[in-house]
């Protein structure tokens, strides 16, 4: 039910080094030394040394130009292999489903200046998560739903599986493992390149929703997705490991129903024959480890946990003390926080002690006992980068300097020499610099963070933090935007922006805070206060018990922490007119939009929302059954919090908005909402886009129209300016 997928994160990363195991994340291709990095600039590859920013071109513009052609591919991204010696290229890239999943691959083989495509023979744009084998001398990829393998030297392409179908998935994932577990890549090569261990997800069962496209023929057509709802069985699940060589695959004998329970990662154990992974079960409150050795055929629970709420499917696997340990994050001790475990699972040891949350990996440096994490111990809308100890016996110490308040990431070497650090926050636009990260330092002052904050003019108009408690004894976070010309002891209309649920946080100081991109105008300038608060269950930093008290509550606890907030604060603010409340929302946020409508009709005056789940019983199994449990024996939770139980109560004025293509909120959820209301003559307005996807933005003025109706409607039911 998320509106977008920011922390998509592809699958699991099989990290290798004895001394350091880095998260590859914020974007930059790293040379393997960590002295440097690989970038695309003018159609050609090249790296660039630091801390000289001494520049090399390694892969031309002519050895990207394929034969009988007069431009060189354009490059989406690339990999190397660990010599150096060739290249991998993805281009012509198609999307499926949210992401660019699908496309070309083509090996520049730097040492003879040679380009060849990879999987010619296969239709165009189809090729999926190519990668060198170990040794570089073959390229793995998935076509069609079958994982085949091509050795570079003859060109040869072998299938190393036959059965693959759109519900026979094998080395990739189905809709809902992408989008709620964040599984795209589903293989990876064994460390001695001989095998490939490969996930195959059984869809054969699960039904198809059908959408209808009214539009592209005279005679409209069904566009048929696989889809589990709520309560419907997931799709079969197993992991298999097959030989390159006899492309014969032997399937790991995990324990357990392989439809009730969830493979969410998968990966080797560096240099073994190993093989560790996760599974959770159907309502996602009990995690376990398995590690299976490959050549024994034999596979070893060593880990478990359980919860009264849901347990998240891990990250990553990092591995330490030469493969005897590795890194585990949890919050059962009510805190996000990293352990590090050992292999049998026999011996644990927590790493971040303190009553804090860690948000994000950033680096894992062994050699000199570090580890360094995101995390924000004071101020739940804000990030920083801090250290501690990796064997669990240092401090919390903060790396980004305090001076910089706001929202900071970091893309750090792998040998932790280097970094990109960038920062900004609800004044502050993005700003980047690379750093001497040992150091501390910037490379160069003129490049510096520093020196880019001096030359920015301050907003005459900033947003305004604060911190409201409700008559429940809740605290929430959030930021206000006032009008440009405001005058406390005049009252103006204030909109809500809202989401409310476990997939996203609102109420952050970054770039953009207070600006509403769905309005067509200026709103501060119109005339609007614009506030956003995040509620319990939102996933900010505040510690397990505020994450998880949402668990079998949504629809009901994040919306009474919403309105009851805003309640207060329009007993606090005579400038807030209680005549004049609007909200709105899109996805879960549009959910939450409905349900502060209808159950606290004598606060909020107008609504507008946007590709809402107007019944939680429509939407997909692991998300719904995560945050809801499952809807056995009992409904009553699903029932209770969605949208059209409360319908009957509208009374103010509601925009409803959709797209008829929605793969993810089902358009099913419009037509159930507009029954309800009609049913007991509500009056409300509707606006739906034809063949428009979750985020409504395919065809030529989608986007701007949508900012057109939605800036009338709210002008017409909550008028700006002051009174």
């Amino acid at each position: 039910m998320k509106i977008t997928k920011l922390l998509i994160a592809v699958a699991v990363l099989a990290l290798t080094g004895a001394n350091v195991a880095k998260a590859q994340r914020g974007g930059i291709n790293w040379t393997k030394d960590g002295n440097g990095y690989y970038t695309n600039a003018g159609g050609e590859i090249v790296s660039i040394t630091l801390p000289k920013n001494e520049r090399k071109t390694v892969i031309s513009r002519s050895l990207l130009t394929a034969p009988n052609t007069q431009n060189p591919i354009p490059v989406r991204s690339f990999q190397l292999t660990d010599d150096g010696t060739k290249a991998l290229i993805y281009t012509n890239t198609k999307r499926v489903w949210r992401q660019d999943s699908r496309g070309d691959y083509w090996v520049a083989d730097i040492t003879n200046n040679k380009l060849t495509q990879i999987g010619k023979d296969k239709p165009a744009s189809s090729l999926m998560f190519a990668k060198f084998s170990p040794d570089g001398s073959k390229v793995a990829y998935v076509s069609g739903h079958n994982v085949y393998v091509e050795d570079l030297a003859t060109g040869i392409a072998k299938a190393l599986t036959t059965n693959g179908t759109d519900r026979m998935i094998n080395g990739t994932f189905d809709w809902v493992y992408e989008e709620e577990f964040g599984c795209l890549d589903g293989f990876r090569w064994s460390p001695d390149g001989k095998s490939i261990a490969y996930w195959q997800i059984d869809a054969t069962k699960i039904k198809n929703f059908l959408m209808i496209n009214n539009t592209d023929s005279i005679y409209a057509f069904n566009v048929p997705v696989e889809y589990p709802k709520v309560g419907q069985d997931p799709s079969a699940c197993k992991i298999g490991v097959v030989d390159i060589a006899t492309a014969k695959t032997n399937w790991l004998a995990v324990p357990g129903d392989n439809v009730q329970n969830y493979i969410p990662r998968m990966q080797w154990i560096p240099n073994t024959n190993e093989i560790i992974l996760q599974q959770l079960n159907r309502q996602q409150n009990e995690s376990k480890l398995f590690v299976a050795n490959v050549t024994a055929n034999t596979i070893t629970e060593i880990y478990k946990e359980k919860n009264n709420s849901w347990i998240d499917a891990q990250d990553q696997f990092i591995w330490l003390n030469g493969n005897k340990e590795f890194i585990y994050q949890t919050e059962k001790d009510g805190y996000n926080h990293f352990y590090r475990v050992s292999k049998d699972g026999k011996k644990e040891t927590l790493i971040t002690k303190g009553n804090y949350d860690i948000i994000d990996l950033s680096l894992v440096d062994e050699k000199n006992n570090t580890i360094y994490f995101m995390a924000s111990p004071t101020n739940a809308t804000q990030k920083y980068l801090y250290k501690t100890k990796l064997d669990g016996k240092g401090k919390l110490e903060m790396v980004t300097p305090s001076v910089l308040p706001g929202t900071h990431s970091y893309s750090i070497s792998p040998n932790g020499l280097f970094a990109r650090h960038s920062y900004n926050s609800s004044t502050v636009q993005p700003v980047t610099e690379w750093m001497n990260f040992a150091a501390g330092q910037p490379l160069t002052m003129d490049g510096s963070i520093t020196t880019q904050l001096s030359k920015q003019s301050p907003p005459k108009n900033k947003v305004e933090f604060f911190k409201v408690t409700t008559e429940d004894g809740v605290e929430l976070d959030g930021w206000m935007k006032k009008p440009d010309d405001f005058n406390p002891n005049k009252k103006y209309p204030v909109l809500f922006y809202v989401y409310g649920e476990p997939a996203s946080q609102t109420a952050a100081d970054v770039w953009g805070a207070g600006n509403n991109n769905l309005y067509a105008g200026d709103m501060a300038k119109d005339g609007y206060i614009y506030i956003s608060m995040d509620n319990r269950g939102a996933p900010v930093p505040k510690g397990t018990t505020w994450r998880k008290s949402i668990y079998k509550n949504i629809g009901i606890l994040n919306i009474r922490d919403q309105a009851m907030a805003t309640k207060k604060l329009l007993a606090t603010y005579s400038f807030l007119d209680k005549d004049r409340v609007a909200v709105h929302g899109w996805s879960g946020g549009g959910s939450s939009t409905l349900n502060l409508l209808f159950q606290y009709p004598e606060i909020y005056k107008t609504g507008i929302a946007v590709a809402a789940v107007a019944n939680q019983l429509t939407y997909d199994n692991i998300y719904q059954e995560r945050y809801m449990g499952t809807p056995f024996p009992s409904t009553e939770a699903y029932v209770k919090g969605s949208p059209i139980t409360h319908a009957k109560n509208l009374v103010g004025n509601l925009l409803y908005i959709h797209g008829t293509g929605d793969d993810n909120v089902h358009y099913q959820n419009a037509d159930m909402l507009i029954n309800e209301l009609v049913k007991n003559k509500k009056v409300f307005q509707l606006m739906s886009y034809p063949n428009r996807s979750h985020s409504i933005s395919e065809g030529e003025g989608t986007r701007q129209h949508l900012a057109l109706t939605f800036t009338k409607f709210l002008k017409e039911n909550c008028p700006p300016g002051a009174r």
